[in-house]
């Protein structure tokens, strides 16, 4: 396994709610980043954005480890989830708040 792999392992399993995105959470640099900000917003709960613009290699790495080639990313309690197409499906069916709470340990 490459050390871009451990390192971003280690990045995942170090926050509950992770989102590789364009930008940060203080300053996103497109749309659906901001849109994926907003939807953890609401719920709460801490969560890291980590700027895979800086590094291509670990977005290429990315794509490689999930086979999903689009931004962002987000992984929750270490399980990657896709992006907030994927989540307001699970929120209209009510999946996502169970899954929140049972990552941070409030089930």
């Amino acid at each position: 396994m490459s050390a871009l792999e451990d390192e971003i392992k280690s990045e995942i399993a170090e926050n509950k709610i992770l989102i590789y995105g364009k930008g940060t959470k203080a300053a996103p640099q497109c749309g659906f980043t901001v849109e994926t900000i907003q939807f953890f917003n609401k719920y709460g709960y801490p969560f890291e954005v980590i700027n895979v613009l800086e590094n291509m290699q670990k977005r290429e790495a990315l794509n490689q480890m999930t086979n999903w080639p689009t931004l962002p990313k987000v992984f929750i309690n270490g399980d990657f989830y896709g992006d907030t197409d994927i989540l307001d499906e699970m929120e209209s069916k009510g999946e996502v708040e169970p899954l929140l709470k049972k990552a941070f340990g409030d089930a």
